[in-house]
Order: C-alpha cells, then sequence, then structure tokens
C-alpha cells in the first residue's frame, strides 16, 4: 500500500465481499461509516513500525478491543484523524447506538474471518502479488470453497483487489487475468479495469454462469456496464434474458425467405431477402454440450471480416486422457500441524494486545500525548 486510498479500495473489497447487498447501497451512512471505520485500523497497522502487523488477521483482532483503548490508539495517527473522528465524537457523547450502528456491522462482519485456518494462510508472506514483474513471473491460483462461498469470497476480493493494482502498469509482461464464477466475488471499478488494462498488456476474462446472476450479485447498473463494455463474447447454452441480449449483440443480417403457394392449377415460389437476427435467441437457448456462439474484436492492423461466429469444439479423448496421465502433483511445500496454527492464531491475539498496551503506555508518560487519551 502506497497511500490512504489503498486501504480505503482494500476495506471497501472486504466489506463488500462480507455484506453482498450493500454494492447497491454505497454511499449510505451506515454502509459507508463500517468501511470508513476499518480504513482507519488498516491505515494505522501500515504506518505503525513500518507495516509490521498489517496483516488481515491483525485488522480484525484490533477491531475488537474496547473502544476507549481502541481510539486512544487510533487518535496518534494524524493521517486517519478525519476517518475517526465521527466515532470518537459519537463515543465521547455517549451516543453508543449510533457508534454501535456505525461500528458493529464491520466488527460483525470481519469476526467470520475469524479462524485459525484463515489466519495462518492471511498472515504469511511467502509470495508477492505482481505476477507479471518482468524479474519475477508468476502464476497465482486462488480457489473458493463452494461451502463457505461468502466467506472465502471476501478474501478472494481482497487479493484481487491488491493484485489489479500491481498488474495493471506500464512496462511490465503480457498477462492474463481470468475470474471463473466472477459473481461470487466482488471488485470494485471492474469496468475501468476492463477498459484500461489492455493498454497495459493485461487481458481480462470473466466467467459467468447467467447475466441475471451478475445483476443479482452487482446491481443492474455495474452489471450493464460490464456485459457492454467486453469486446470479445463467447457464450455457450443460455436462456431468459442473456439470450435475448447476445441475439441482439450478434445484430441482424439479410436472410432469404422462401414461401411456397400452392392452389389447384399452380404452384408458385417466392423468394425474399428480410434483416433478422444472425443468431436467434431460441438457437442460443438450444445449444448442445460443446457449441458455442459469440463475436470477437479486431484492432486496425488485424481487421476480422467475420466476428460473430458458431461452432463447436471437437474434443480428442484418447490425446486428454494421454496428457492427463502426465499430469504430477504440487509438491509439498511445508508440512503444516494443528499446533502450528493454533500457535500462530495465539500469537496473533498476544501481538494486537501488546500493541495496545505499548501503545497506552507510550501515550500516558509522551508529554502531548497523554490529552489523547482523555
Amino acid at each position: 500500500m502506497f497511500d490512504i486510498t489503498d486501504a480505503t479500495e482494500a476495506s471497501r473489497s472486504i466489506m463488500m465481499g462480507l455484506n453482498r447487498e450493500w454494492i447497491t447501497k454505497q454511499g449510505d451512512f451506515f454502509v459507508e461509516s463500517p468501511i470508513n471505520f476499518l480504513t482507519a485500523i488498516i491505515w494505522f497497522l501500515k504506518k505503525y513500525q513500518g507495516g509490521k502487523y498489517l496483516t488481515l488477521p491483525h485488522v480484525i483482532e484490533l477491531m475488537q478491543v474496547e473502544y476507549e483503548k481502541l481510539f486512544s490508539v487510533l487518535r496518534t495517527e494524524p493521517e486517519i484523524e478525519v476517518l475517526i473522528n465521527p466515532f470518537i465524537s459519537a463515543y465521547q457523547n455517549d451516543a453508543m447506538e449510533q457508534l454501535e450502528g456505525q461500528i458493529a456491522s464491520a466488527k460483525i462482519g470481519m469476526a467470520r474471518l475469524s479462524s485459525p485456518q484463515l489466519y495462518w494462510v492471511l498472515s504469511s508472506n511467502d509470495f508477492t502479488l505482481d505476477i507479471n514483474n518482468p524479474e519475477e513471473p508468476k502464476i497465482v491460483c486462488l480457489a473458493n470453497n463452494p461451502q463457505k462461498q461468502q466467506i472465502y469470497g471476501a478474501v478472494l476480493s481482497l487479493y484481487i483487489t491488491r493484485l489489479i493494482k500491481l498488474v495493471n502498469q506500464k512496462n511490465r509482461l503480457k498477462s492474463s487475468l481470468v475470474f471463473d464464477e466472477f459473481p461470487t466475488i466482488f471488485f470494485n471499478d471492474i469496468d475501468s479495469l476492463i477498459a484500461t488494462a489492455r493498454s497495459n498488456k493485461v487481458a481480462t476474462c470473466l466467467g459467468i454462469q447467467d447475466f441475471s446472476q451478475l445483476k443479482k450479485d452487482y446491481g443492474a447498473d455495474q452489471s450493464a456496464v460490464i456485459m457492454n463494455i467486453t469486446g470479445n463474447i463467447i457464450s455457450g447454452q443460455v436462456t431468459g434474458e442473456t439470450s435475448k441480449f447476445l441475439s441482439e449483440r450478434f445484430g441482424k443480417i439479410n436472410q432469404v425467405k422462401e414461401s411456397i403457394s400452392i392452389n389447384r392449377t399452380d404452384t408458385s415460389v417466392s423468394k425474399s431477402t428480410q434483416l433478422d437476427f444472425a443468431i436467434p435467441q431460441s438457437k442460443i437457448a438450444g445449444l448442445s454440450s460443446g457449441e458455442f456462439v459469440g463475436m470477437v474484436a479486431d484492432d486496425p492492423t488485424n481487421k476480422i471480416k467475420l466476428k460473430a461466429f458458431h461452432c463447436e469444439i471437437l474434443n480428442n479423448h484418447a490425446q486428454l486422457s494421454a496428457e492427463a496421465d502426465l499430469y504430477k502433483s504440487l509438491p509439498v511445500v511445508t508440512e503444516v500441524g494443528s499446533q502450528m496454527v493454533s500457535e500462530n492464531f495465539t500469537n496473533i491475539k498476544k501481538e494486537v494486545s501488546e500493541l495496545i498496551e505499548n501503545e497506552i503506555d507510550r501515550i500516558l508518560n509522551t508529554p502531548g500525548l497523554d490529552r489523547l487519551s482523555k
């Protein structure tokens, strides 16, 4: 993180990932307040001892500290004073119901991430997320758990938000960002990434089951922007609103219509042309497994005459099976036992407790700072 705006984006990603209904309520008082509170916590840890304790587990534990101690410590950081001032005012004026309304949503949501297993994963620093760094290129694969989709989705949203900041820069290697089941995570301003990352040689691929799924999780406005801003689109069998949208996007072409008229004395055949959908809605809704329709984009140096397509993928199952036999299991990097995970969980709680106690002692013993604890 380079400045406090990075902390704001990170906190927004986490809170929206934990509370998906907030996506359509951005700007509301009781939505922005928890985001500001989380931003203050993150940026304080970033500034404290050079970011030594800047991990999501430490953020979660610091949020649980009692208000009197927490506010006294946070007030020592000038850059977050404007963020925490509303909370301190509510606390000093004994407006506890308002204060709980402002903060409880953040504390309750973040508390769902409190587990020894998540703390172990999130407190490590094994690698960086700059996947297209010319000096250290890497592949990062993040997977969700369908049984814990909402919890893990928030963590993945945070990783992705930070990764995009590092990837979408000049003078980096070509890279690809592939998001399967995209609606299960929250990424703010995904439309900006699609629009701007192309100039930095970053290809963005979003995989969704149906347009209605994206609309439910991201809202009508943002989902419409995402669908309309993509240059390439590939689709299998879909129905309803999605198939109608695709049919209209592929456009109309002149098609020959033939009609036959038969009476007692004569049979006449007439042909005419009329504009009709190149790929009708019914055709998209009836695609078989392996069949796809789509449209691709081109550039001034590589013109494509036929952009729309309707094709079928034919797999060589014998070759695929032979390739699968050559697969190797991923090597074990570290043997992790339950005791190690449990000790890490306890150590993080202990570190946050010591941080608070040390800061309180410093405030009380430093002239000019002691007033902050009052």
